[in-house]
């Protein structure tokens, strides 16, 4: 690998000449084919892969060298937009099943609406790759005949990590957002799972990609020694190219390479740090797996088979809490089985369990009528006859709401939709056995900014997280294993255990370090009886939410903007 070039054209060439140089050193298409199957294969770092978050280093390391091939910001995009196309069509594809096994919609219409939808997300790692080219001073290239790549640099690193980290948020947050394979939740058992307390999933991303466009700009010189002549014996203080001093030429190697393994190691350290506390007695807990049909659940015999099925799984023991997946009793709350309702009753008052089942939520208005459906979860607490209730707040499009100008969209598939009411942001705890619990439905849990701000902003935070949810939908795929691995990454972020209650899976207890502590075998029927702790305390992440990452990324991408160009100007410059 040649030189490291200039970030601008020198004021010699010509506009005519500079064009004929872009087109000369356009990017051949087996350079974006490349980058689509690097993002195929980082989708093999997320779960189920054991450990997947090195391989993610690795691959993140190579997708940053491809990246700096590009000649511009319109081949830097493009790059990482076939990355981005190659991870999310791979690695989200159970959509096509909840869309077509279960959703009935003909099969070539559910494989376009996933590649449609997979395009839509790889937009924001091109947009990061496209600003990442623009702060790093790469925006134009050298002169007219040269056809040297472009030199990763310090504030080039620092820019692709923020540019990154920016896009990964704003693809959770535009449009309800979509944060499902954020690249932070494969490093759950990776390297860099110790700055999930204090920096979020996405902080973890922005380590991630820092790490590897540093390992880049290591191993850079020694790809350029290898390429270059031998120096003549009357240069021995310089470097194989030849004026540059070998002090120099070291630190460029081992300054990089020294702050990505110090990055690595203070991941590998920082689970060391305890930042919250064991908090009121253990919690004796069963969580339920009914395993309950999809296509059966909502006809008559399925819904009368689940009732029972539940009603006998919540009263066959004892627990001071008890949870069902969601809507396991697919009912409106107001409209329960007599025989279901005095059953669990009885239980709870007689056994002191505190029960939460998942059920329809709704207002009946004067006249009779039911109006504002929500999907939620509903509290009996033994000994009390009030009944708690949880309204979820996040929903789903397309399965709990319909996006404006989406209908059509709904109307090609089978699938029993309604537009939910939405619960309030932030909800009270649900008390058990003074414990405060902090419930959560479907992927609300993939959130991590609202679980952190439902225990920043509650006046009694929870010291446990319960997720109860419904992922039938998408059949026997990696969405389970996926799903599980986010809810490893928020109680890492929280410093909370996390309990999930799950159809068909995966059903499992996670401690307050992400370590999954039981399971239950997807597609079985079954309880899982575990006893957790309870914490409190704040870790940094849950202080601060997202803001930190976002304030130091926004800066350090106006730094780029704003000064990149010149710095590689005079860099280059120099020699």
């Amino acid at each position: 690998m040649a030189d490291p070039i200039t970030s601008r054209p020198r004021r010699d060439i010509s506009a005519a000449a500079l064009a004929d140089n872009t087109r000369s050193r356009a990017l051949p298409l087996w350079h974006y084919l490349v980058a689509l199957a690097v993002g195929a294969l980082n989708t093999l770092s997320f779960a189920p892969t054991p450990h997947g978050g090195w391989l993610q280093l690795a691959i993140f390391v190579f997708f940053f060298a491809w990246l700096t091939r590009s000649t511009g910001w319109k081949s830097a995009a493009l790059t990482g937009g076939a990355f981005g196309f190659g991870n999310f069509v791979t690695g989200v594809w159970w959509l096509y099943v909840s869309m077509h096994f279960y959703g009935g919609m003909p099969a070539p219409l559910a494989g376009a609406a996933l590649a449609l939808f997979s395009l839509y997300l790889a937009v924001y790692p091109a947009l990061a790759a496209g600003v990442w080219s623009f702060c790093a001073g790469h925006a134009r290239n050298g002169a007219a005949d040269d056809r040297r790549p472009f030199s990763p640099t310090w504030h080039g690193a620092l820019a692709f990590a923020s540019a990154w980290a920016i896009g990964e948020w704003l693809r959770g947050t535009v449009f309800t957002g979509f944060p499902w394979l954020a690249s932070g939740y494969a490093q759950v058992d990776g390297p860099f799972a110790g700055f999930a307390p204090v920096v979020g999933v996405y902080g973890v991303g922005w380590v991630l990609a820092l790490a590897a466009a540093l390992i880049v700009q290591a191993l850079l010189p020694l790809t350029q020694a290898r390429a270059a002549p031998v120096a003549p014996p009357a240069q021995p203080a310089h470097d194989p190219r030849g004026g540059e001093a070998a002090p120099r030429h070291i630190a460029r190697i081992a300054l990089p390479a020294g702050v990505a393994l110090a990055l690595i190691v203070i991941g590998l350290l920082l689970p060391l740090i305890q930042w919250t506390t064991p908090a009121n007695a253990p919690l004796k807990v069963r969580l339920l797996q009914g395993n309950v049909k999809q296509e059966m659940k909502f006809e008559e015999a399925g819904l009368r088979a689940a009732v029972d099925e539940y009603q006998q799984m919540i009263t066959a023991k004892p627990a001071d809490l008890i949870v069902t997946p969601e809507t396991a009793i697919p009912v409106l709350a107001q409209q329960l089985p007599l025989p279901f309702a005095a059953a669990i009753r009885q239980f709870a008052d007689s056994t002191g369990s505190a029960i939460l089942f998942g059920a329809i939520g709704g207002t009946i208005t004067p006249d009779g009528q039911v109006v504002d459906y929500t999907n939620s979860l509903f509290g009996v607490t033994p000994g009390s006859h009030v009944m708690y209730r949880y309204d979820k707040h996040h929903l789903v499009p397309f399965g709990e709401f319909v996006p404006w100008g989406f209908r059509w969209f709904v109307n090609l598939m089978n699938i029993p939709l309604g537009d939910f009411f939405r619960g309030a942001p932030v909800q009270k705890p649900f008390i058990v056995h003074n414990q405060p619990v902090a419930l959560n439905i479907c992927y609300e849990d993939i959130f991590g900014e609202e679980i952190a701000r439902t225990l920043r902003e509650n006046a009694t935070p929870a010291g446990v997280l319960v997720n109860s949810t419904n992922l039938a939908w998408f059949g026997d795929t990696i969405a389970l294993d996926q799903h599980l691995q986010i809810a490893r990454m928020r109680s890492l972020e929280t410093g909370r255990p996390m309990l999930r209650a799950t159809n068909t899976g995966m059903t499992a207890a996670i401690d307050a370090n992400g370590r999954v502590i039981g399971r239950l075998t997807p597609f079985t029927i079954g309880s899982l009886d575990v006893t957790v702790q309870g914490t409190s305390g704040n870790t940094p992440y849950v202080t601060s939410g997202n803001n930190t990452v976002l304030a130091v990324s926004v800066l350090l991408l106006a730094f780029g903007f704003a000064f990149g160009p010149a710095i590689v100007r005079r860099r280059n410059g120099a020699k």
